[in-house]
């Protein structure tokens, strides 16, 4: 089977009503729905270790962001002040659990913005992970069928590949993780917070046979929520307005609420506060792309060039939006600058991280810390950025600068996203942000 990284194309499968066996899609077409998202390190996650600190976690945290990176940019360098971090598998912080099939089969699976397809390790597994729950297999539902290589939707692969079952999906990410197997369709149901789950017939979904890689056994592959023809939020298209949002929960928030991913009507972002900047279309369309214009720290600007060594103006893109990366990640110069202003702005000696991640420190023994304002100036809007917003606890009494740098690309991560409602509204191409308290939502 070839290799294809990334689909492209675009194609919206028509979804149908349910009415029958407790289902109702006609909810979320007339309201919208809500889903939970669970962050891997919460007590509902089947990664969860009580045995760990919450500055345990941070770490853990804190690294898989670092080899997030390359996920978006293959050939990317994280910085950081240890000699080598462990790799630790990261293709999204959150998860989800759905169904697929009839009788539904249930899954937990990685919610990734930065993916596209929807894929789980299915029967026959010839090539697999070990995972510790049972495997979907197709011959047990009524509803499932391999799409032939004739089909548009195995067109909209980059490469596929055809073999007497049908149309053959290849994924390969960054981190050389892999999934391969049959590009098909079946049932996905998803449990709303309602307690009515929302059906999707004939949905596009990958029935992975040969995966490896960083995958955890715990989990079973990948919910994508990307930009791309086969990711979830494309397949469900104009039945919910191609709207989305979630409202993230503070990683070390000691409230017991969970995050939410909501769809359609529940994702409109608006009223006061709401700040918009466009979604630009680049390639891969995978991934969600917006414009950084720059930051202030207090009444000092800084501003994103193209070049920092020109007088270009700012490049359109230039940034990923990315709810599965922990850390914001800036290219060298822009970070240099951006760490320089915020030492001045703290009358307060540095102190080293602890885990040797994270290049600016300082002690909070006192439970406070007294961070400067830090604005996100994207096009068309400010984002005020909160203390939560860019320091994080590393231990009991020192707190790090949650930005890092990236020799390639950058990337707005899911610390400077926690208590905003961020909605994406892919018909009209714009990605909103509203200040709120994630935990009372």
């Amino acid at each position: 089977m070839a290799a294809s990284y990334l689909p492209f194309g675009f194609m919206i499968v028509s979804l149908c009503v349910f009415s029958n066996g407790g289902i109702f899609f006609t909810e979320a077409l007339n309201g919208g729905f809500s889903v939970e998202l669970i962050h891997r390190d919460s007590p509902k996650s089947p990664f969860y270790n009580p045995k760990e600190t919450p500055f345990d976690k941070v770490t853990k945290a804190l690294r898989r962001s670092i080899n997030r990176a390359n996920h978006f940019f293959p050939s990317s360098a994280v910085s950081t002040d240890s000699a080598e971090s462990d790799v630790i598998p990261n293709h999204g912080e959150y998860l989800m659990s759905y169904s697929v099939g009839t009788p539904p089969f249930e899954i937990l699976g990685i919610a990734d913005t930065g993916s596209d397809l929807i894929w789980s390790q299915c029967q026959p597994c010839t090539q697999c992970y070990n995972q510790t729950g049972p495997l979907f297999d197709p011959k047990k539902s009524s509803t499932y069928r391999n799409l032939p290589c004739s089909s548009e939707q195995c067109q909209s692969l980059e490469q596929p590949s055809c073999s007497s079952d049908g149309c053959h999906y290849s994924y390969q990410y960054g981190d050389q993780s892999y999934s391969m197997g049959n590009l098909a369709l079946d049932t996905i149901q998803l449990d709303s917070t309602t307690g009515r789950p929302v059906a999707f017939p004939k949905a596009i979904i990958g029935c992975g046979h040969q995966n490896g890689g960083t995958f955890d056994k715990k989990g079973s592959g990948i919910v994508g929520l990307g930009g791309g023809s086969l990711s979830l939020i494309t397949q469900m298209g104009s039945s919910v307005s191609g709207k989305f949002s979630y409202c993230l929960v503070p990683l070390l928030s000691k409230s017991n609420a969970t995050s939410e991913l909501n769809f359609g009507q529940n994702a409109a972002v608006s009223g006061s506060g709401t700040v918009s900047t466009p979604l630009m279309k680049k390639d891969p369309d995978t991934f969600y792309y917006l414009t950084l214009n720059g930051f202030s720290v207090g009444t000092k600007r800084l501003n994103f060039e193209a070049n920092q060594t020109s007088s270009k103006a700012v490049q359109e893109g230039n940034i990923i939006i990315d709810s599965g990366t922990t850390l914001t990640l800036l290219p060298v110069d822009l970070y240099s600058d951006l760490e320089s202003q915020v030492k001045a702005q703290i009358k307060q000696d540095p102190v080293q991280d602890p885990s040797g991640l994270l290049s600016l420190c300082y002690r909070a023994s006192s439970g406070t810390f007294n961070a400067p304002v830090i604005t996100a100036h994207f096009d068309g809007g400010d984002v005020v950025l909160n203390p939560l917003n860019t320091f994080i606890a590393v231990s009991e009494d020192v707190v790090c600068f949650a930005f890092s740098t990236i020799e390639i690309g950058a990337i707005f991560g899911n610390i400077a996203q926690m208590n905003f409602l961020v909605g994406y509204d892919i018909e009209n191409k714009a990605v909103s942000f509203k200040p709120a308290d994630c935990t009372k939502l």
